[in-house]
């Protein structure tokens, strides 16, 4: 019943997606007029003269492009519960979440940002439901796996995990299918509440499950031992979809679809505390799309700038294909010249479709390289691949100073699902897509700077071991791709296959 209820709303919202992709910079124009207006009057309004805006020239020469901690002094007044700061009133929620170098961040949500996160959400589904003319994915069960949705108070506001802050505001429609239960959901301990969810989901019809890759997969081989079925479809024969975000799915993808037995439809998202950005709306992947109409109005900084003290701004008419951005935000939650340290690239302006491509503070450049996270995973991925080898975890780090060779290097650490046959065969493959991509480590391989890199095998959950003893297993925690220091790279010798100093 509820699936053909949802039908003719379905196609309703694929409607509203059709629209967003014919009408993005018209919707980005008039978004910027609208959020500077009504934040005229607030502090950050006043300070950068919002009033006398007409432009988008004007907005750029008066609003720098700031981090958190560059706009902490407005940020910690939010946060001691001053009103009208950055947006008027005060924030509905913070979303808390770590920063690389700011510490905790307390990002704000507001009455009028939120419907950017939960409308997104709906609009992602509902397009994908359009799309495969198939809506029985909501007859059954949906799992979201993600952090606790236990709040307490900043100040008089909500404050939790995003992906907490999101369990509250699921429509009551769709609560009577959710998984696991809030109770469930609310223990923090990682492990024992994966095995809880286990026992709770082992027997249910699911048919969607939503959550990042490696908590996912996890998620699955302990439901596989728990209920000693061969695959996860053997456990849930109705699942249809896995939607997910906040990593790449192709290094994980070998591992869980031979958990499941097969190939379901995977739905990529790409949302943030700061604002769901974009959303896969095509079968097969081919992108994702901006989320033009939500609150959010969009500059794009290109990477090799995104340092430089006065970097070039492109509004979104402005940006080019192919090219490396770092993305900025300026929305309804009172975020402005926002840089949420995410960078994409643009794979399509007809509508505007973007990957992906890395973090600004994930990069490996010790050596003049500059070698983004989509350059390592895909070099990894067309090595591996062909060979049937799969990847459960992997980060690169750089060896400036090593004891086994002459001269410096990029160091691997990839847990293996099945071992290679010939490690030596698989660096050089790596190594040589890797050159392919990025014209820089190749001149460094070719000078003599950098010898190829090499590989340390990993013992089996060793990254598991590694966040579960940083106190950051499961949830929204992520393993960063590349760094470059040896922080993560030095703690992980403990867990190689073969002795390491």
């Amino acid at each position: 019943m509820k699936s053909l209820l949802i039908r003719p709303y379905a196609k309703y919202i694929a409607a509203q997606t059709d629209r967003v992709r014919r009408h993005a910079v018209s919707d980005q124009k008039r978004i910027l007029q609208q959020i500077v207006k009504k934040a005229a009057q607030t502090q950050f309004g006043r300070d950068h003269g919002f009033a006398e805006i007409e432009s988008y020239e004007d907005f750029r020469q008066r609003v720098p492009i700031r981090d958190y901690e560059q706009g902490r002094a407005y940020y910690d007044q939010i946060r001691d519960g001053v009103s009208d700061v950055c947006w008027p009133g005060k924030p509905k929620y913070f979303a808390k979440t770590s920063g690389t170098t700011s510490g905790t961040k307390y990002i704000p949500i507001t009455n009028d940002s939120m419907p950017n996160h939960i409308h997104t959400a709906r609009m992602s589904l509902m397009n994908y439901a359009a799309q495969g003319k198939n809506t029985r994915m909501f007859d059954g069960k949906v799992m979201f796996l993600s952090g606790s949705p236990t709040m307490i108070e900043t100040n008089g506001i909500l404050t939790g995990r995003l992906s907490g802050i999101v369990n509250h505001e699921i429509p009551s429609w769709l609560k009577g299918n959710q998984l696991p239960s809030y109770e469930t959901n609310c223990i923090e301990e990682w492990e024992d509440k994966v095995d809880q969810i286990v026992k709770e989901t082992a027997h249910q019809d699911l048919r969607l499950i939503s959550g990042i890759p490696p908590w996912v997969q996890m998620y699955f081989e302990r439901l596989l031992e728990y209920t000693s079925k061969q695959n996860i479809k053997q456990v849930f024969p109705n699942l249809q979809v896995f939607a997910y975000g906040g990593v790449n799915y192709e290094p994980y993808r070998q591992s869980i679809e031979s958990l499941i037995g097969e190939r379901i439809d995977s739905l990529e998202t790409f949302p943030a505390s700061e604002g769901f950005i974009a959303f896969q709306d095509t079968q097969p992947h081919g992108g994702l799309l901006l989320n033009t109409n939500s609150g959010i109005f969009f500059e794009f900084v290109p990477l090799a700038e995104i340092h430089n003290e006065s970097p070039t701004r492109l509004s979104l008419d402005q940006v080019e294909l192919g090219q490396d951005y770092a993305i900025i935000i300026n929305n309804n939650a009172g975020l402005w010249g926002y840089n949420i340290g995410d960078t994409v690239r643009f794979v399509s302006k007809d509508p505007y479709r973007l990957v992906v491509s890395g973090r600004i503070k994930h990069f490996i450049s010790a050596f003049g390289e500059h070698v983004i996270a989509k350059e390592i995973e895909e070099a990894l991925l067309s090595a591996t691949k062909a060979k049937g080898i799969a990847v459960n975890e992997f980060t690169v780090a750089p060896q400036v100073n090593p004891q086994d060779y002459d001269q410096p290097y990029h160091e691997w650490f990839i847990e293996f699902e099945n071992q290679p046959d010939n490690l030596s065969q698989l660096e050089l493959q790596i190594d040589n897509a890797l050159r392919e991509q990025n014209i820089y480590y190749d001149d460094l391989i070719t000078g003599n700077i950098l010898r190829s890199l090499v590989i340390r095998p990993l013992q089996k959950d060793a990254f598991r071991t590694l966040m579960k003893h940083r106190g950051k297993l499961g949830g929204q925690n992520k393993v960063p791709r590349l760094s470059n220091d040896r922080k993560i790279a030095d703690e992980l010798y403990q867990y190689g296959l073969i002795h390491l100093k």
